[in-house]
């Protein structure tokens, strides 16, 4: 059976460099800390988005994706489904080029809105898991 999100996937990390981690932790042991370095290690540029501020694997943090003074690819959800519309909307408005939703992170009615604004969605996967596996299977340079 074929993965209606693989081109999208695809797509996502073999042309967009710039990740916005909503919801990104200071703290080492959480998963959105884990795949933001992560992805970093793997040259993506992270912006760490959390209201606490301070700096997240020495990037500065800023409190909302309005507030990042760089343009941003891709808006990395690491939120409750149920919580998702409004950062959606907010990376409509700051011309983001795409949404990923973290694992069980699903919220159809705003990947539809992401879509009809011409965002590329990725839903309930994780951008460090894919990125391993598609650069084993040779799929990424």
């Amino acid at each position: 059976m074929s993965d209606p999100q693989a081109a999208a996937i695809a797509k996502l990390l073999s042309v967009y460099r710039t990740f916005a981690i909503i919801g990104c932790s200071p703290d080492p042991s959480r998963e959105s800390h884990r795949v933001a370095r992560y992805l970093q290690a793997n040259g993506y540029r992270i912006v760490p988005v959390n209201p606490a501020g301070g700096t997240i694997l020495g990037e500065r943090c800023y409190p909302d994706l309005r507030s990042i003074p760089e343009p941003v690819e891709v808006v990395d959800l690491f939120r409750r489904s149920e919580l998702v519309a409004p950062h959606v909307a907010e990376a409509i408005a700051i011309g983001a080029r795409a949404i990923w939703m973290q694992l069980d992170v699903i919220d159809e009615t705003a990947a539809a809105t992401a879509r009809a604004a011409g965002l590329e969605v990725v839903m309930d996967r994780c951008p460090a898991i894919e990125h391993s596996r598609l650069a084993a299977a040779g799929l990424l340079s």
